[in-house]
């Protein structure tokens, strides 16, 4: 088993399969794009174990509280390691975290975006250790998001040669 691997069942964590997309919903995309040792992954939101989107849905400051926040945000944050589990094959081939652009579902006047996105980033350290965890970082409001989740969080991981 790989080191990040045995990090995850230390702390019993479990990486969701690939999202399990609402009826007539088709994604052009894919969810990892590897670039040399660079890999590119998509936005993700909160999934739950099984793959569907997680809940509760809606806006942090309305319907979300920060804590649920943090919590979906922390869900989203297993969801880009399953995606860059399924596309790498070893998690250990990321060398470092570089930089993450968190979105945070929000009702008017709701500040308090870096809070909710500190719950992926705090996985990521918790999983990758805080060197090779600490990433760049951008925690923004919007007004919509796809499906009405709370957060989507897209970002780069630099590879290991090979």
């Amino acid at each position: 088993m790989s080191a990040v691997g045995r990090r995850l069942a230390e702390l019993q964590l479990t990486l969701p399969p690939p999202l399990a997309l609402p009826a007539g919903t088709a994604l052009p995309f894919p969810w990892v794009r590897v670039l040399g040792t660079r890999a590119v992954f998509s936005g993700h939101g909160p999934t739950r174990a099984d793959g569907t989107l997680a809940e509760p849905l809606g806006k942090l400051g309305r319907d979300l509280s920060v804590e649920q926040g943090y919590a979906a945000a922390r869900l989203a944050g297993l969801a880009v390691l399953g995606s860059l589990q399924r596309a790498l094959g070893d998690l250990d081939r990321i060398v470092c975290w570089t930089r993450v652009f968190g979105m945070v579902n929000s009702a008017a006047g709701f500040d308090r975006q870096p809070a909710v996105i500190n719950g992926f980033t705090d996985l990521i350290i918790e999983v990758f250790g805080a060197e090779r965890g600490a990433h760049a970082r951008s925690a923004v409001g919007m007004a919509e998001l796809p499906f009405a989740i709370p957060v989507e969080v897209e970002g780069e991981v630099e590879l290991r040669a090979g």
